[in-house]
This record gives structure tokens, C-alpha cells and sequence, in this order.
């Protein structure tokens, strides 16, 4: 006991209770470490394990202060060991060391109990406290260092899990509840938002540097950002487990998560002891003080955890046959993420972790919603077979803490379950739309044979979530997101060029629906230059005013370039930092995103919350055009549409045309409402700033008849 008392007395900070150390059999609920009258509830799940010990440490110390054995009968109760440890509180180091037999089935069970393990439901942790931290206080006892801080593979990150409180004050901050019809996704890089030198700000490349770039995304019109990961994961993975110790490669978008609670500590200007907690939250408050939702791109289909040759520093350790898909007889994981392991969702066990996750975001941090990474591995049973009714995603979607909240799906595995237009999601997801990307980029570019796609995109793809009472919102509408070219790259390049990531050119997609323009790459060519930016705002235009939810990479609207790498997932450089220097294109594209964004909420016809029909012309809905209106072409070597869409009294409504044939075409056009006349809001043939006018400025058209229509451009007149 003298032991214990030493180490919770060097653990208490100035808010713990200063009374005497005792011991308590504890609580099973709730999981984690919680906070009671003068003491920590320590709670973890292990069906397998046949000892669990607490390990208490003091900031800073690698030899444990204190162990705790779970082994008596009232520290267990059925799959849940606890203690209740009186006279420590907010700022206690711990992790747990667990054992089994291990010559019971050592191949499923990775039990070791010279590890410490991170709990599960650990709020917060220490060891990964500075960005490229060299060695994180690698555990390095019989092993010696290089210049860098690297040792063997055999070394292991000392991460501890960290008490943290409940005390800041939102000051009556919720959640914005912005509906999906109203919304408008930036998506962008915590760190790679920032951290050029050129933003400016005086916290780069942190939650800090965000909030100070929060008026810059309130003027360009977004309503919601959505975040590259931001639970913690090592960005070293690479280095640490597979022992190349000169590995140049960084795991830069962070799609490796070491924990499902824990904030990245590293995005904060201080993220020890806790106070990543704090510098998160008080990034979401002041977005929302802006207007502005905080929506998560979230990873549950896998861990940093790896394979069955990879690291076990919390899950794997603690019960590696219930929260990883496994082969019951081999041990050997299935990959259905192309990461080395697949988590078992659909335990219930695991459903849980995930939906008290979830939970906490919103409870505790303030965010908005969710983007699932690989979202159909969730649809898969514990066997990996697809479910029809996956339980997990049932109680996500019906749960009623989260039942305000944004759900979208990646709707898609590694190994070929594509499910957008299918995805279970229980009418609550949306879904990001692949065939959204490729088609558009696909017409845009000049192929044929896609204009009876591009009508189903535009009009939210009805032929993908009309069934079934769904809804156009549930099309998460993009052209470009972190995986994949840049915009400006898609209209620069034909062929990925990746060899920087050091794997021979192998990674990326090989089809993009890319193409140069003329020239692979830079050029100085006027000519080429000019389409480019023509072809830049042909994509931006489609994507903002078509129906559904629309996203933006962040930085495409400065014409941001990864050099034609088209999975920069490891470039912690100038390939993947937002360079903020302005140039004549950067103006210009960011001009006209902020003129797309005030007409889609000035035009409330572009958002609508139903699926609208085709109908007669003095009726609301929608009728399709081509050269001649009411004759659209459908035919394989058409690359041209039109579309009159005729909303309510309230909702406006327009004539959009795109032509993706190289010379102009002239557009008959449909008769203007009795009282109103056709004004050009958008045509992005015309320089700049008549590419694109505000809501109110429209040039009204001399000739109400007809419509010139010039090679690769889209247009938008609007009844005015």
C-alpha cells in the first residue's frame, strides 16, 4: 500500500483530492477512466484474458510507480476487470498489463504481459506530444540509438493513457444543426491547411492555426469543414515497425488510428498533459461561433495496430480474437482494409467502443458529424460477410444522442464491396459519390457516351437513392477529395506520378479521369494555361450547381497542385501544405468559388430537400434541352445538355448548359416566365470577373431566344 500511496501523491495535480490512497472493488460501468468523489473508476474489457494488472506512472517516468492486480473476484465482473483508486484524480498516468497462457493459442491471442498497455476509452495520451517527436520515449533498454532517435523494430512507443476533466466552458455552444440541404463541405488537412510557411498564422499546422483562418473560410462561403483524422495516431508508424530507419516516408493524413477517443496531440500548440483536449475544443467553439460545423473523418474499419506481425499497444493486447477479424484457427487477420487488420464491428463488444465514441464526440468535443472512412467494412460480420442489417450501423443511425448529426459513408472496402446507392445506412447516411467524381471529370474532359450520366448527377443522382424514400442530400457531391489529384491536377495530368513515396510508382489510383490539357505537368504555355483554369471552373461549376450535398478539397479554390502525386498520404512537405501565395489563378479560381457558393444560397432550386420530376414547362420541375430546346441529345457522341429547372414561387429558377465539345453551340432557349427575362449569372468562357456575377448583379440578355454556348464551358441564367 505504501507503494501506491507514494505514486498517487506523486500523480495528484492541484485539482485531485489530497486525502489518503485506498483501494475499492470499483464499478464495471462505465469503461475508462472516470472521475468519482475523490478518485479514478478504472474499467476495462478482456474476455480472454485471465489476469489484468493497473499500472500507475508519474509524469515523465518510464518505471512504473505502482501495480494494481485485478485478480480478486471484486474487481471482475463477467468481461469487465475495475478498481475504484481513491486519492488520485485529473492527470493520472496508466495503462494495463494483461496475460493469458501463452501456450494457449498463441497464434489467435497476443497477450504479453511485459507490455503496457493504452486503455481502450482513454480520453487522452502522452508520448506523442510534438509532430515527428523523435523517439516519444522509446522504451530502448537494450538497445542503442542512432543520430535520429531510432532504434530496432523491437522498440516500442511508450504511450500512457491520461485522466483528463470535463471543465471547460462552451459558454452554451451546441451543435449548428445545419441542414444537409443548406450545406457546403470544405474538406482539409489539420496540419497541411497551416503549415506553410505562406498562411501566415502564428500557430502553423495546428488546431490554433485553424482558428485563425476561420474568417478566411466564412468569407469563401463554406458551411461545414470536415477534418483528415484527427485521433491520435503516429505519424512515425512507418520508421517505428518496419525498421527503415532512414524510411522518408510520414504518415501524413493519418488514417492509422492508435485510439478512438483521443484527440491528435501533436495538432496543438501544446498538447501535453492533456491540454490537446482543451486546444480542440476550443477550436470547435470558435468555428461555431463562426457558423461554422466541425464534421470528423473517422477510421473504425482498422487500427495502427497492423497485422499479425504489427505492434500491440492497446486492442490487440487487450483482446486481439474479439476486436480484430480473425481467422479462429491460424490467427492470421482478414484484410478487407488493405491496412493488415479489419475490426470486428459488428461484435457487440465493439459496437459499443464505436457508438461511446461517437457519443463523446458529440457529447463532450462538440462536433457536428462524421465521415466514415471505408464505411461498407462496417456492413461486414464478424465471418467478414456482408450483413443486410449490420448491427453497428443500425445503432449509429437510430442512436438518439447522434440522431442530429451528419452521418456520410465511404461507401466502399479495399477488396471490392462497393455499395454507393446501397450502402445500409437506415435513410440517416449520406454517401460519397464516386460515380459523382468520375463521371463529371469524365464529361468535363471530353469523353463520350456520358451525358445520360451527367443527368442523373446534376439532378442528385436519383438513379442511385431515389429508392426507398431517399434524398438528394444523401449525394455527397465531389470532384476531388484528399485521395486522388488535386483539382488543378486533374486538368495538368494524365498519369499519376507518385515515385516520391518510394513505391515505384505502384500506389495511387491508375484511373483518374484526368487529363492534361495539351502538356504533362507545368507549362508556361498561355494557351494551355487558360484552359486549364477554364476546365478548373467547368468542374466547380458542375459540382456546386447540381443537386445533392457538395464537397470541396480544401486549397483546389487557389489552384493547389501535389505535383501529380495522387496519394500523398505520406508527403509531410509542400506537396501536401496549402500554399497560400496568390497568383493570377489563385485570385481568380477563389473569386469564382465565392461567387458558386452566394449562388447556391441565393438559388434555393439548386438544393432541393426532394427529388423533383420532369413535368410540363408552366409547372415546377425540371425539362431537359439540347441545341433545339425540348430535344436533349442521349446519343453516344453527344457531349452537350441542358436543363431548365423551374422551381416554386420562393426557390427561383434557372437554365444550366454544359458543352464539352471543343467548339461552340448554339442553345435555343426555353421562354422566360410572363414578367421575368434571362440573366447571365455563370459562363466561364468569359475573363474574369464576367465568368461569374453575384446574386443581384446578373447581366440580363439582350437576346431572349437563344444562347451561344462556347467550346468546354458551362452556363447559368437565371429568371430574373
Amino acid at each position: 500500500m505504501d507503494s501506491i500511496k507514494e505514486a498517487a501523491e506523486g500523480l495528484m495535480d492541484t485539482e485531485a483530492d489530497s486525502g489518503d490512497l485506498s483501494i475499492e472493488a470499483g464499478s464495471p460501468q462505465p469503461l475508462g477512466a472516470t472521475l468519482v468523489p475523490n478518485g479514478v473508476n478504472f474499467a476495462v474489457f478482456s474476455k480472454n484474458a485471465t489476469s489484468v494488472t493497473l499500472v500507475l506512472y508519474l509524469a515523465g517516468v518510464d518505471d512504473p510507480l505502482a501495480e494494481i492486480s485485478l485478480g480478486a473476484p471484486e474487481h471482475r465482473t463477467g468481461d469487465v476487470w475495475h478498481v475504484n483508486v481513491q486519492g488520485i484524480g485529473v492527470g493520472t498516468r496508466y495503462g494495463y498489463r494483461v496475460d493469458r497462457d501463452p501456450n494457449d493459442r498463441p497464434n489467435v491471442h497476443h497477450f504479453d504481459p511485459t507490455r503496457v498497455l493504452f486503455d481502450p476509452y482513454a480520453k487522452a495520451l502522452t508520448g506523442l506530444s510534438y509532430w515527428r517527436e523523435p523517439y516519444s520515449r522509446l522504451i530502448t533498454s537494450a538497445v542503442s540509438l542512432d543520430e535520429d532517435g531510432f532504434g530496432s523494430r523491437e522498440n516500442e512507443l511508450a504511450l500512457r493513457s491520461l485522466v483528463v476533466g470535463n471543465d471547460f466552458d462552451w459558454q452554451g455552444d451546441r451543435q449548428l444543426d445545419i441542414p444537409m440541404t443548406e450545406s457546403i463541405i470544405y474538406e482539409l488537412h489539420v496540419r497541411g491547411f497551416t503549415q506553410h510557411e505562406s498562411s501566415r498564422v502564428e500557430n502553423r499546422g495546428t488546431y490554433e492555426g485553424l482558428i485563425e483562418k476561420i474568417p478566411y473560410l466564412v468569407e469563401l462561403g463554406v458551411t461545414t469543414v470536415e477534418l483528415l483524422p484527427v485521433y491520435e495516431f503516429d505519424e512515425l508508424e512507418f520508421r517505428r515497425c518496419e525498421g527503415e530507419l532512414r524510411d522518408r516516408r510520414i504518415n501524413f493524413w493519418g488514417y492509422s488510428p492508435l485510439s478512438f477517443f483521443a484527440p491528435k496531440a501533436s495538432y496543438a500548440v501544446d498538447g501535453r498533459h492533456g491540454r490537446q483536449v482543451q486546444s480542440f475544443r476550443q477550436m470547435v467553439k470558435a468555428f461555431h461561433d463562426a457558423g461554422i460545423e466541425v464534421i470528423l473523418d473517422v477510421v473504425y474499419n482498422h487500427t495502427g495496430e497492423g497485422n499479425y506481425e504489427g505492434r500491440a499497444t492497446s486492442l490487440r493486447g487487450f483482446d486481439n480474437q474479439e476486436y480484430y477479424i480473425v481467422d479462429p484457427y491460424t490467427g492470421e487477420h482478414r484484410d478487407y482494409t488493405g491496412c493488415g487488420n479489419t475490426v470486428n464491428c459488428n461484435n457487440a463488444v465493439v459496437a459499443d467502443l464505436i457508438v461511446e465514441s461517437l457519443r463523446y464526440w458529440v457529447t463532450e468535443m462538440h462536433v457536428d458529424g462524421f465521415r466514415f472512412d471505408l464505411a461498407s467494412v462496417m456492413a461486414r460480420g464478424p465471418d467478414g460477410v456482408p450483413l443486410d442489417r449490420p448491427p453497428v450501423i443500425e445503432r449509429i443511425a437510430r442512436d438518439p444522442v447522434l440522431s442530429k448529426t451528419k452521418l456520410i459513408a465511404e461507401a466502399w472496402d479495399a477488396v471490392g464491396l462497393y455499395q454507393v446507392g446501397s450502402f445500409p445506412g437506415f435513410g440517416r447516411f449520406a454517401e460519397w459519390n464516386g460515380k459523382f467524381r468520375d463521371e463529371i471529370r469524365s464529361f468535363v474532359k471530353g469523353d463520350a457516351g456520358i451525358v445520360p450520366a451527367l443527368a442523373q448527377r446534376i439532378l442528385g443522382s436519383p438513379d442511385l437513392y431515389a429508392g426507398d424514400g431517399g434524398k438528394p442530400w444523401q449525394s455527397i457531391n465531389f470532384v476531388t477529395c484528399h485521395d486522388g489529384f488535386t483539382l488543378y491536377d486533374t486538368v495538368s495530368y494524365n498519369e499519376k506520378h507518385n515515385d516520391a513515396n518510394d513505391e515505384d510508382n505502384r500506389d495511387g489510383e491508375n484511373t483518374n479521369h484526368s487529363w492534361n490539357c495539351g502538356h504533362e505537368g507545368e507549362t508556361d504555355d498561355p494557351a494551355i494555361l487558360a484552359l486549364r483554369t477554364r476546365q478548373m471552373k467547368n468542374l466547380l461549376a458542375i459540382l456546386m450547381l447540381s443537386h445533392g450535398t457538395p464537397m470541396i478539397l480544401g486549397g483546389d479554390e487557389h489552384g493547389r497542385t501535389q505535383r501529380g502525386n495522387n496519394n500523398a498520404y505520406c508527403q509531410d512537405n509542400e506537396v501536401s501544405w496549402v500554399d497560400w501565395r496568390t497568383t493570377p489563378t489563385s485570385t481568380e479560381l477563389n473569386r469564382f468559388v465565392r461567387m458558386l457558393t452566394q449562388r447556391r444560397r441565393a438559388l434555393p432550386a439548386l438544393r432541393p430537400a426532394e427529388f423533383i420530376s420532369e413535368g410540363p414547362a408552366d409547372q415546377p420541375g425540371f425539362t431537359w434541352h439540347g441545341v433545339k430546346r425540348y430535344f436533349p441529345d442521349w446519343s453516344h457522341e453527344s457531349r452537350s445538355l441542358a436543363i431548365e429547372v423551374r422551381g416554386r414561387e420562393d426557390e427561383g429558377s434557372y437554365w444550366l448548359a454544359m458543352n464539352a465539345h471543343t467548339e461552340p453551340l448554339r442553345f435555343e432557349l426555353p421562354p422566360a416566365a410572363e414578367g421575368h427575362r434571362w440573366a447571365r449569372a455563370i459562363d466561364t468562357s468569359l475573363a474574369w470577373p464576367d465568368d461569374a456575377r453575384a446574386p443581384g448583379e446578373e447581366a440580363e440578355l439582350f437576346e431572349q431566344g437563344w444562347y451561344r454556348v462556347e467550346g468546354r464551358s458551362v452556363v447559368l441564367l437565371v429568371l430574373r
